[in-house]
């Protein structure tokens, strides 16, 4: 495998990101990471220096590689090595910065088919590559086929019982709860035109939440006739696992959904449903072995490299 450190243009901005060349490949793939400020490997850059190495990107990576799959993953944009500002970016710029990263590759691995594989907020530029005709298949994990506003709304009845004690008391003592405080919150950024809005003290990309809100990945999903895999962890709190069936039924392409067994959003075991309480932990083991062989399986069964010809084979004699 050769790995090297790359750069590429989206709009004047510089992006950065790692290529990982296979040994005679059999396809190549774009890896898009999931929400927040999240780097290159899908690892999260938070508040105070701290960070949770999801690690999802980097790991779908090796084990592609390992299945002749080239990739390359980027960081977005005010994230890692690369330029641009993280606050002020909206999904459709996002999206740009996607195409930019497939234009690199595709002039990178000339006569390879391409492959989108997006995870949570990435499916839906993966599908949307899908629909329109710029990748040969798309792998979409952890994602939803609601609009933006209705996963905000499940996810708040999800979380809203997972709270630690402590906040649940300082919201009793707000008078309010989880999802009254979120409601009230959005309908703040929603009624904002700015970029970036504060909210409880911190600074929040009130572009990218509008966007997210009104974003609906179902006429998307609807136009796709390429090939799609799509899993969901038994046990995500960031979208409904029952959305595996409506992808099935919106697709055109050939389908393949996976519900996995008590996986999380970060696609690691969480038998207990303890959700984002629980990343920290779950981010020390590796993502699912199951994960990884449903993608590299799926690839193998639509792009594997043909079979070699029996010694003498259209020799005459």
């Amino acid at each position: 495998m050769n790995t090297q450190d790359v750069t590429f243009d989206s709009g004047g901005c510089t992006l950065a990101g790692t290529y990982a060349e296979a040994a005679q490949p059999v396809a190549a793939a774009l890896l898009i990471q999931g929400s927040g400020k999240t780097d290159r490997n899908s690892d999260v850059h938070l508040p105070l220096h701290q960070m949770l190495r999801g690690g999802i990107t980097r790991q779908i990576s090796d084990a592609l590689v390992a299945a002749r799959v080239s990739t390359l993953r980027f960081d977005k944009r005010g994230v890692g090595a690369s330029g641009g500002d993280y606050l002020t970016t909206g999904m459709p710029q996002r999206f740009a910065d996607v195409q930019a990263a497939l234009g690199w590759l595709a002039g990178q691995t000339t006569g390879l088919p391409l492959l989108a594989i997006g995870h949570s907020e990435g499916t839906y530029y993966a599908a949307d590559l899908a629909a329109d005709g710029q990748v040969a298949g798309a792998v979409l994990l952890s994602g939803s086929v609601r609009t933006g506003a209705e996963v905000v709304a499940w996810q708040s009845e999800q979380l809203a019982a997972k709270l630690p004690w402590s906040a649940r008391l300082v919201l009793r003592l707000m008078r309010t709860d989880a999802v009254r405080l979120q409601r009230k919150n959005l309908d703040r950024i929603l009624v904002s035109t700015d970029d970036v809005v504060r909210l409880q003290g911190t600074r929040v990309g009130a572009r990218w939440v509008r966007d997210f809100v009104a974003w609906d990945p179902e006429p998307a999903l609807s136009r796709i006739t390429v090939p799609v895999l799509a899993i969901t962890g038994g046990r995500d709190l960031q979208v409904p696992p029952t959305d595996i069936e409506t992808f099935g039924k919106l697709v055109r392409g050939p389908f393949e959904g996976h519900v996995a067994g008590d996986l999380s959003h970060m696609l690691r075991p969480d038998p207990d449903a303890r959700g984002p309480r629980g990343y920290r932990r779950a981010a020390r083991r590796p993502v699912s072995a199951e994960v990884l062989d449903l993608v590299t399986a799926w690839v193998g069964r639509h792009w594997a490299a043909p079979e070699p010809a029996p010694a003498g084979h259209g020799e005459s004699t």
